[in-house]
């Protein structure tokens, strides 16, 4: 469970993150670490990424956005057909609940 005062700054962050306002590098550093470690920080900061990358969402992003599924870095998308030891790697690089362990 968050504190008020982590909760806070996590919110005045992501905010500053979704507007594209300069964000220092510790302050990122510090909520990259809790992104890691609480699913709820991680939440924030993947909405705050996809109103970044995306200015004017269509329908289906819009959608996407609201059950916050997908990826909001392009560069992590996957397109085409794909070598199976490609995709093999791509799913190792995903989050924990989506590799299947538990830690």
């Amino acid at each position: 469970m968050l504190s008020t005062t982590t909760r806070l700054r996590v919110e005045y962050l992501c905010e500053r993150i979704r507007v594209c306002a300069p964000v220092e590098l510790a302050d990122m550093a510090w909520l990259q670490k809790w992104a890691q470690r609480n699913p709820t920080v991680d939440t924030m900061l993947r909405q705050a990424r996809r109103a970044f990358v995306q200015e004017d969402p269509s329908e289906l992003d819009k959608f996407c956005q609201a059950l916050d599924i997908g990826d909001p870095d392009p560069s992590e998308h996957l397109t085409g057909p794909q070598n199976p030891v490609d995709l093999a790697e791509w799913f190792t690089r995903r989050h924990r609940w989506f590799r299947g362990d538990g830690n």
